[in-house]
């Protein structure tokens, strides 16, 4: 299947605003000192919403092809800061101090390419069911819960969070900190995902969905490794979605 103009135009413009993005972001990292437990988390929401206000604007067909493309830009940008091509050029260096978290030297690339594999991995399958059930936009739930529940959930903690709990990472014995405010974000918007999807659920569907998907998921993002979050929140919330059409 050709792939449309339309899909081109759109991933130039979001590939270019989100290089513009964390360059803006390092500096401010450098030069004003801003933590990078909050540029991280603008890259964040800025990799979350920005396609989907662009496809508001530029639309086109999505399928097989567009997705497979999808992931190779990603991991293609990623590989924009392995350490030979940012050491060598300024730009992606600045680029890569907006989401280099001290606390997760040396692995900051590592973690982010594993996080990647895994959730397109756990994504996939899910994608298929609910694609199979003409139902695909109930897959929004669980991506709503990643991208804007666990996007909060480190700023909010870091500034508001007074009680903090510990969570492990790959590959190190260190432990990292994590707030019960932060994943109360990942509850909250768990929650409003749900009821912003009700009208695909049966009455006894949708309160299955709320007693279980926002306990399981916040639950996924509590005890999963750190940087780790996407693909637990993915299966927990994929599974026990399927299992309430499945079963209900």
């Amino acid at each position: 299947m050709p792939i449309p103009f339309e899909f081109w135009l759109h991933h130039t413009i979001f590939y270019a605003l989100l290089f513009f993005i964390h360059y803006v972001c390092g500096l401010l990292v450098i030069h004003q000192n801003l933590k990078v437990n909050y540029t991280r988390k603008i890259n964040h929401f800025a990799f979350f919403f920005i396609p989907t206000l662009l496809s508001s604007v530029i639309e086109y067909p999505y399928s097989a092809a567009t997705f497979l493309i999808d992931i190779i830009c990603a991991f293609a940008f990623l590989t924009c800061f392995i350490a030979p091509l940012r050491n060598k050029v300024g730009v992606l260096s600045v680029m890569f101090r907006s989401f280099d978290r001290p606390e997760d030297r040396p692995f900051t690339l590592t973690w982010l390419y594993t996080q990647f594999i895994a959730s397109y991995l756990v994504l996939i399958p899910i994608l298929i069911y609910f694609e199979s059930r003409e139902m695909l936009p109930l897959v929004m739930i669980i991506i709503i819960a990643n991208g804007i529940g666990d996007g909060l959930a480190e700023p909010v903690g870091i500034r508001f969070g007074k009680k903090k709990y510990t969570t492990y990472a790959l590959f190190t014995k260190q432990r990292y900190v994590r707030s019960y405010l932060g994943s109360a974000c990942v509850f909250v918007t768990t929650v409003i995902a749900i009821l912003a999807f009700h009208q695909y659920f049966s009455a006894t569907q949708l309160v299955a969905a709320l007693l279980v998907m926002p306990i399981l998921i916040t639950l996924a993002e509590a005890f999963s490794p750190h940087t780790w979050d996407s693909p637990l929140i993915y299966a927990a919330g994929g599974i026990s979605l399927m299992g309430v059409f499945h079963y209900l």
